[in-house]
């Protein structure tokens, strides 16, 4: 399947997961289509696009690894993304390997991620908790940026200050979500 057949694929895909999962298994089958599958979510154009991202972040969810390979393409581009329908899927890959980075047992992600991906994820991650995003995203921004903290000194107390001054404009499950998130800080 070369690029175009993958994008007249994904006109088929819809928000059930049914179809989302079909699609995502059509790629765990054939690896091969990552690449193209993020140059087009990437492209950020139209809906398409943020179809590709919920194929991403259905296949990176039972396969991570398979982002390996593109960790520049994606850590790169990810920023770019300004549909709220291809951010809140792309934060949440970026959940996935944040939180299997730091895990304490030893995994394939600690040996993937270098800082440089980790800078440009936490750069991304601010900017969706900062920005005009829906709380999906910003929920997934807060626990990557609370598990970056780990590593960069300086990321708590920026949290902290953003969430602290962010709380009052934002929805119950934002607010929720920034308690939880500055209980741990």
């Amino acid at each position: 399947m070369n690029k175009e057949q993958l994008y007249g694929a994904l006109n088929y895909v819809n928000h059930s997961r049914t179809k989302r999962k079909e699609m995502a298994k059509l790629v765990g089958d054939n690896p091969n289509l990552m690449l193209p599958l993020l140059e087009l979510a990437f492209e950020d154009k139209d809906q398409v696009s943020s179809k590709a991202c919920w194929v991403i972040e259905f296949t990176a969810k039972e396969n991570l690894f398979y982002i390996f390979p593109y960790l520049d393409l994606f850590t790169v581009n990810i920023d770019r993304l300004k549909r709220d329908s291809s951010v809140r899927p792309m934060a949440k890959v970026c959940e996935y390997l944040i939180t299997a980075y730091f895990r304490t047992s030893k995994n394939e992600v600690q040996e993937q991620l270098k800082k440089e991906h980790l800078e440009k994820i936490t750069s991304a991650c601010f900017d969706w908790l900062i920005g005009n995003h829906k709380v999906a995203a910003q929920a997934y921004s807060m626990t990557c940026l609370l598990l970056l903290g780990r590593k960069f000194d300086w990321i708590h107390p920026e949290l902290k200050m953003v969430l602290q001054q962010n709380y009052n404009a934002g929805s119950a499950a934002y607010k929720a979500r920034a308690r939880m998130t500055l209980a741990k800080i």
